[in-house]
């Protein structure tokens, strides 16, 4: 089995090219896969494959003819990923399947317009966050507020005012399954001055990652919230880099950097 390896700000994922769509992978290979002992290591794999021939986003094969297909680390499947999406229109474009310039992706989240820049940078449209409510999370022992965050996954996004970089995110921070029956990524952030925030994420079947572009975008909508804004340019700093989030009143738009650093013959089986 062929793959590559890239990352968006440190959010890593196993690519794995299967165009015609007959690779078969379970939970437990996908988990094996993206151990960092006993795996290649990742935060999630990105299955290649023609959107014509994914049963479950076929009616998106008019607007892309790709389907990232997206697994979290633990096998689990997901509806969107900002990071993975513009780690995957990289691999497109440097693998040839796509043209420079941009192009739509077909996620379980809808498709998504990727634009692949000269800079290096790759842009997502994410769609229009929805804001859902507010919820609760305890992350040792201290609770949080948060808002719950649609934003093609669910999200709860928290200003804290403790350091972020001081919490202990080694295990899973506690969600109300009533509003979140499927799980949730939890952000916990810091907002610095007007148009900065600095954020740490909990994902959901990933456990703690250098970087959540879907987490960036939820996190710039509860920052802009704390001043009464909807729209807006924001930085997100992460452990990995830094992205750009820009909120308008139709949709919002995740820009930062994606490479493609490995490739080679996958080993592993089930």
């Amino acid at each position: 089995m062929r793959f590559l390896k890239g990352h968006g700000t440190e959010n890593d994922f196993v690519i794995l090219p299967d165009p015609d769509g007959e690779l078969d992978l379970p939970t437990s290979l996908i988990a094996k896969i993206c151990d960092r002992r006993a795996g290649i290591g990742a935060d999630g794999v990105l299955r290649v494959v023609r959107t014509k021939l994914a049963p479950e986003v076929a009616d998106q094969a008019g607007d892309a003819q790709w389907f990232m297909d997206y697994r979290n680390s633990d096998g689990g499947m997901a509806e969107m990923c900002g990071n993975g999406s513009r780690v995957f229109a990289r691999y497109l474009v440097e693998a040839g399947l796509e043209a420079p310039g941009e192009f739509g992706v077909a996620t379980r989240g809808g498709t998504r317009k990727v634009r692949v820049e000269a800079t290096g940078d790759v842009t997502v449209d994410m769609g229009l966050p929805v804001v859902r409510g507010e919820s609760v999370t305890s992350v040792a022992g201290q609770e949080y507020l948060g808002l719950h965050i649609d934003v093609g996954n669910p999200h709860l996004a928290c200003s804290i005012g403790d350091p972020v970089v001081q919490l202990d995110l080694g295990h899973q921070p506690s969600f109300d399954p009533g509003v979140f029956p499927t799980g949730v990524n939890i952000e916990l952030f810091n907002a610095v001055g007007t148009s900065r925030a600095v954020m740490r994420v909990y994902e959901r079947g990933s456990g703690e990652t250098r970087s959540c572009g879907t987490g960036a975008v939820a996190t710039a909508v509860a920052a802009a919230a704390l001043s009464g804004d909807t729209t807006g340019t924001w930085t997100v700093d992460v452990p990995g880099g830094s992205l750009t989030v820009i909120l308008d009143h139709d949709t919002s738009y995740l820009r930062g950097p994606a490479v493609i650093v490995a490739s080679g013959d996958l080993t592993l089986a089930e």
